[in-house]
């Protein structure tokens, strides 16, 4: 299992998939066939259907611009191949406008970058085992933690890494709780952030807490829709989930910064566990992939804040996923605004709740949180495909303007 770095990728918005993958892949191209004449590149699938409104074709052009290079972009969103549904086949053409190199690359969520001949990103096996069974029986034979696991087997480097992770995520929450005004893309959708962080402080109580922590999460998403800087947990499109959570505990039950970085090494696990052996990607399984996998980092993050035991931090976040199932990925306009922002604040507070919940039990319960990752992982495949970020069904299927008052 890989390290859990590739689950935080530090980037700009609005998706990893369909906005930070490809612009990876066109760095990976320009450095293997830097001295073409000019490129081409053909989007298929997902990438081609929903392309436009997540800005991949300007994450790609804008690569290709500031290397001084001339690039065509071809649109099939009706062709899928086979790998996954988010393709792309770049092409080195020289003045005669014939391919003198071609690669297909596949974003297969959360930025990160496959092709035909790799399984995933090389060189960055870091655990022994791929599954919960196996790290909750490594966890209890050692009398370790998930967090402990992590320092172990994982980069050396990787609480200072997680440390960067914390200081993005906050200095997110930040900018979308000072950032007023409408969002770029044709749904002229308002942000809610900072009204919502100002509405807390009339309200009491639960209901000022609630607020508050759908401020924390709306502020993080909402400056992922603008192209801000982000860390993927574990993609653009749920990025407002886990950093929501965790500064709302910070702010309201005092956790230390030290503390909140060992939790987002444990929801790191949760996140490559579910990466490892099902997918991230709204494309390939919908979004219960993006949200469902946030919703159950956050859960165990929390689980693990409050004292949690090994087998209660398995089963919060076996409930974070469980209670995600068949959710489809339906963006309106193939923005990464509706519904993808409301469901990260709706994720975080059910993450809240999944925490209550195992913590009230002794962590027992009958299925898995590795079966849950498997019926997901089936689920998905079993999605049509217009429900799969293609925005040809579900919600997507309306503009998403204003029309009733």
């Amino acid at each position: 299992m890989e390290s859990i770095k590739s689950i935080y990728r530090i980037g700009n918005g609005p998706s990893s998939s369909h906005t930070m993958g490809p612009r990876k892949a066109s760095l990976m191209f320009l450095e293997r066939c830097g001295d073409a004449h000019k490129y081409r590149v053909t989007l298929y699938g997902s990438l081609a259907a929903t392309g436009e409104g997540h800005l991949t074709d300007v994450a790609i052009i804008t690569v290709f611009k500031d290397a001084g290079k001339e690039i065509e972009i071809v649109w099939k969103p009706d062709v899928f191949l086979p790998r996954h549904p988010n393709a792309m086949l770049f092409e080195a053409l020289n003045e005669a406008n014939e391919a003198i190199d071609s690669w297909t690359a596949y974003s297969i969520g959360g930025g990160a970058i496959v092709d035909e001949t790799s399984e995933a990103e090389k060189g960055n096996e870091r655990y022994p085992f791929k599954d919960m069974h196996n790290l909750l029986a490594y966890c209890n034979s050692n009398g370790l933690t998930m967090w402990e696991v992590v320092k172990k087997y994982d980069e050396k480097d990787v609480m200072d890494y997680l440390g960067k992770v914390w200081e993005i995520m906050q200095d997110a929450i930040h900018r979308g709780l000072e950032n007023e005004g409408v969002l770029p893309g044709s749904l002229k959708l308002p942000r809610k952030a900072a009204r919502l962080h100002v509405k807390a402080n009339a309200y009491k109580g639960t209901l000022q807490k609630r607020a508050i922590l759908f401020a924390y999460t709306l502020a993080v998403s909402e400056e992922n829709a603008a192209g801000g800087l982000i860390v993927t947990a574990p993609t653009c499109g749920s990025c407002g989930v886990l950093p929501g959570v965790l500064y709302y505990l910070k702010t309201q039950h005092n956790f230390t910064d030290h503390k909140i970085l060992r939790a987002l090494a444990t929801a790191g696990l949760i996140g490559t566990i579910v990466k490892q052996n099902a997918s991230i990607s709204g494309a390939e399984v919908g979004c219960q992939g993006e949200i469902g996998t946030a919703c159950a980092m956050a859960s165990a993050a929390t689980t693990q804040l409050f004292g949690g035991t090994i087998f209660q931090i398995e089963y919060s976040a076996e409930m974070g996923l469980e209670h995600h199932l068949g959710l489809t990925c339906d963006p309106v306009g193939g923005l990464v605004q509706i519904p993808c922002i409301e469901r990260n604040a709706f994720a975080a507070a059910r993450a809240l709740n999944h925490n209550a919940y195992a913590i009230l039990g002794d962590g027992r319960h009958r299925i898995s949180f590795d079966k849950v990752v498997e019926t997901m992982k089936k689920t998905g495949h079993d999605l049509p495909k217009i429900y799969r970020e293609t925005s040809e069904g579900g919600l997507a299927r309306y503009s998403g303007l204003a029309d009733d008052f």
